[in-house]
């Protein structure tokens, strides 16, 4: 087949929106499509993206690309597409350099800086990819190295990104994809976990006792349990949010215990502040401990946005992506 190397859908770019390129990547591997795995290595002076931003790229029947992810928003997508063509043709590796000092006089980049991008060709049956993809499954952090040929996966991690220039080979960490529970099922609860599903989130909806039929908007799942007994079983880890909205406390304080002691990334849970003392003290009388309270949000989101239900949501989801932002805490 032969691969014209444009980009589907460039005029309307929304394959930028993926910032986990993972699991596109377990897609391809199942249906058996080798993919071209670029990383952004390494940036000088002004950029969009920071080093560890990553796309992937997959041929379709008609020859076109499928990418996932975006590294500068527009300027070099293309180029860098026409590169993984012959990655995935050739199986050689390349290193690419746009901006300043790189080759390329045609592509400049807006913010006058410099990016340098590792592109790779995956396999499918290639062991690291499929060793990175069970880490993400347990919800365990590891981290892909390469050298653009050679590749394996270490259960040590470190920063996001480590380079070696001589010989070159880079060492990206992966943490478990960023979840949000939401237990709930009003207005506000709900546009939480819808706003949650558009930005990538792994959404998990609690509604105890609730409807039988699923929301009507896509989330990784829903359950109709307690939330206690739910992240009793679904586990609890620092990239993961709880958001108790369901406005009784005999669910949200279970949700909300359950969460902080399992040491959930972000714990909130939505009422009138009125009732925020009665609230600690019946979790007090529950085994949370000062220190879980300090890490409670009784009034989640950003204040002044608003009350309406999207309002008050798009508060919160801004307040965990912050919360839950890798650059705020090292592992």
């Amino acid at each position: 087949m032969e691969i014209d190397g444009g980009i589907r859908n460039a005029d309307w770019p929304v394959f930028g929106w993926v910032d986990d390129i993972r699991a596109n990547l377990a897609r391809s591997l199942e249906q058996g499509q080798p993919v071209a795995l670029a990383t952004l290595y390494k940036v000088k002076g002004s950029a969009p993206r920071g080093p560890g931003a990553q796309m992937l790229f997959t041929v379709e029947p008609d020859g076109k690309i499928a990418a996932s992810g975006y590294f500068s928003g527009d300027c070099i997508e293309g180029d860098v597409a026409g590169h993984a063509a012959k990655v995935l043709t050739d199986g050689q590796p390349r290193r690419l350099h746009y901006g300043m000092g790189g080759p390329w006089i045609d592509i400049r980049l807006r913010c006058g800086g410099a990016l340098y991008v590792l592109v790779e060709r995956v396999m499918p049956g290639e062991p690291a990819a499929i060793e990175m993809l069970h880490h993400a499954e347990r919800r365990r952090p590891c981290t892909w190295s390469s050298d653009g040929m050679e590749r394996h996966v270490s259960e040590q991690v470190g920063q996001l990104l480590d380079v070696t220039e001589e010989p070159f080979r880079i060492a990206r960490r992966h943490d478990p994809p960023r979840r949000l529970i939401v237990s709930g099922s009003d207005p506000g609860a709900l546009a939480a976990a819808h706003l949650s599903a558009l930005a990538r989130f792994e959404t998990i909806l609690i509604c105890p006792n609730g409807p039988r039929e699923p929301p009507p908007f896509p989330v990784s799942r829903y359950l109709r349990e307690t939330p206690a007994t739910a992240l009793e079983k679904l586990g609890v880890d620092r990239w993961t949010a709880y958001l108790g909205a369901t406005h009784e406390d005999e669910h949200d304080l279970g949700g909300c215990l359950a969460a902080l002691h399992g040491g959930a990334g972000y714990v909130g849970m939505i009422g009138a502040m009125a009732r925020a003392d009665g609230r600690k003290a019946a979790l007090t009388a529950l085994g949370a401990s000062p220190q879980d309270l300090d890490r409670l949000r009784l009034s989640p989101g950003i204040a002044g946005l608003g009350k309406s239900p999207w309002e008050v949501a798009t508060g919160i989801i801004a307040e965990i992506m912050q919360a839950l932002n890798p650059a705020h805490e090292r592992v």
